[in-house]
């Protein structure tokens, strides 16, 4: 069912009339308001990206800390709290504003309710391109990776999600990690076109064999809409074999390849793309940088940092200017491109970043009983109750979050460890206080398909050196350099960390219950997720160990994470205090 501008209006104003899970007439009204978005140009695009394989509405809270360094400074995307309602123009307690902070977060939540959800997110996409005669749904990856479901599909349930979403052009990260045959299976068959079905372009402009260095895949597509030529370009995650196994990914090689891309849109230009869109994977640091090099985009569409951006970013280059964004993740966002191309050029740019209010869209049928009956062999183990957290249970932050020192505790706790490390990964739902902690909750921090644990001897020196490399992903002044994923989460172990310093330089006053780290000392630390090929000593998957501290709890009080003591962040406004 495909839904007009005029449609959609009156089905919200139905739904509220109804008493359909609105809270009050004025979050009715903020519906309306927030959805009512006017058609405008001839080439329309809609955006999702970094969705990791959450199917239904959740809970996700945004970071209070994400600090830019050089550059970037208290620049978009580093902006958090207050400074990004100021710098958006958001009222303070409106939906906008909850989408967007960690305000007021457990409040907020409680009002607005969930977000996301696959059956939510058709609605809109459905309503969008019935009032857009030609719109493309665009997704920028990390689409398969992230649940208990779409691990234990081997990603299928997420394919057939896409699918029948409407998905017509995609990109990848965290698909890598299924496996080069995996990969080419699923676009291969189930991205095929059909009788039946459109099919799905995958595109990656900058992953070639290593043997010839020819294209795996397809590095852009030529589309027409409403009369107009224009070219989509795919940029793939540049760090895969680095920042997961490469193990998965043998043959392969990657890398941000700003040249190549350089000739990809000349080439598309040249076959008379009238307007050339990127869909990257690169974080937006990144694609900030890569704007000023690359001439002949007129947008950036981007994901992997999961910045939800309410105001893009125009960037002037020497061929004139480009649009650079990112949507978000968890399905909180759709992002809404149009574009007004006259005289075969791009005369005008418009864009909205629109939050996915489960509360505020009513589930689309079709979509409804393709999650059930896609959950339905699973459920019992899904819902399987462990604990009960008596806190606030999130990840976003640069440095740690409650859920990760919850995983932190239970490494450190069940395997026996002075000090435990949990990757720095940004997706992963949050929980209220209250709240039961199920399977799904679990699975939904550590659902890789490297999950194993890890006790390992360390020095003091070699945990220096952990940090330090971890950090100058983080925060290396040139965002080439930056693989886009927050800082390792510490447990046991506390230090002070200077984001600004130099390599090398940036930890300093490690200690282990009070007392200082010694360099020569070995300590037994805790770890999951090895990007090396896995060893016979590894231990159980992450899920199973903190599963069993959970169960033995019972009750997990409200937590509070271990964090770094920082320096030279003052007047950075990117970061807010815990």
């Amino acid at each position: 069912m495909n839904l007009s501008r005029r449609e959609f209006s009156s089905v919200l104003t139905a739904a509220a009339v109804a008493g359909f899970s609105f809270t009050s007439e004025t979050s009715a009204q903020e519906a309306k308001r927030l959805y009512d978005v006017p058609k405008r140009g001839n080439v329309h695009l809609l955006h999702m990206t970094d969705c990791h394989a959450q199917l239904l509405p959740i809970y996700f809270r945004e970071p209070n800390i994400n600090i830019g360094v050089a550059g970037m400074t208290g620049r978009v995307p580093h902006l958090v709290g207050e400074h990004l309602l100021k710098y958006a123009s958001l009222a303070a307690g409106s939906a906008g504003a909850h989408a967007h902070t960690y305000l007021d977060f457990e409040r907020n939540a409680q009002q607005y309710g969930k977000v996301g959800g696959f059956a939510h997110m058709a609605t809109l996409v459905k309503q969008l391109k019935a009032s857009r005669s030609g719109a493309l749904l665009l997704d920028g990856g990390d689409t398969w990776q992230g649940s208990a479901t779409s691990l234990w599909t081997n990603a299928q349930d997420m394919v057939e999600a896409a699918k029948l979403l409407g998905v017509d052009v995609m990109t990848a990260h965290w698909e890598f990690t299924y496996g080069e045959k995996r990969m080419l299976e699923i676009i291969e068959k189930d991205f095929a076109k059909t009788s039946t079905f459109k099919g799905i372009d995958f595109i990656a402009q900058n992953v070639k064999t290593k043997d010839f260095d020819d294209p795996v895949f397809k590095p852009y597509v030529m589309k027409e809409m409403n009369g107009v030529t224009f070219a989509i370009i795919g940029q793939a995650f540049p760090y895969t074999p680095i920042a997961n196994p490469g193990w998965q990914v043998p043959n392969w090689t990657f890398g941000i390849q700003d040249q190549e891309l350089q000739k990809q849109v000349n080439e598309a230009r040249a076959k008379g793309a009238q307007a050339v869109v990127l869909l990257s994977h690169n974080g937006m640091d990144v694609d900030l940088k890569l704007a000023t090099r690359v001439t002949g985009i007129d947008a950036i569409l981007g994901g992997h940092t999961h910045d939800g951006v309410p105001v893009p970013t125009m960037v002037k280059n020497a061929g004139g200017q480009t649009l650079v964004t990112n949507a978000g993740s968890n399905g909180k966002f759709l992002g809404v491109l149009d574009l007004d191309v006259r005289d075969k050029k791009v005369v005008a740019v418009h864009y909205k970043l629109l939050p996915i209010f489960a509360n505020f869209l009513p589930a689309d049928k079709e979509m409804d009983a393709l999650i059930e009956k896609l959950r339905r062999p699973y459920l019992a183990r899904l819902t399987e109750p462990l604990a009960v957290t008596d806190g606030l249970l999130y990840r976003r932050s640069n440095f740690n979050g409650t859920f990760d020192q919850l995983i932190l505790n239970a490494l450190m706790d069940v395997r026996g460890a002075e000090i435990a490390f949990s990757p720095g990964f940004r997706w992963g739902t949050s929980l209220l206080s209250g709240q039961t902690i199920t399977r799904e909750h679990v699975m939904d921090q550590t659902a890789i398909t490297y999950p194993w644990t890890t006790l390992t001897d360390m020095t003091g020196e070699t945990i220096k050196n952990v940090l330090e490399d971890v950090a100058d992903n983080l925060f290396n002044p040139d965002p080439y350099y930056q693989q886009g994923g927050d800082m390792v989460r510490t447990g046991g172990l506390q230090y002070t960390m200077d984001p600004s310093a130099k390599l090398g330089s940036r930890i300093s006053d490690m200690r282990l219950g009070g007392k200082p780290i010694n360099a020569d000392k070995a300590y037994k630390v805790a770890g999951w997720a090895p990007v090396q090929e896995v060893s016979k000593n590894a231990g159980p998957p992450v899920w199973d160990v903190v599963e069993t501290w959970l169960k033995d709890k019972k009750m997990i009080p409200a937590i509070k994470p271990n964090m770094p003591l920082l320096k030279g962040v003052d007047g950075n406004i990117g970061y807010v205090a815990f």
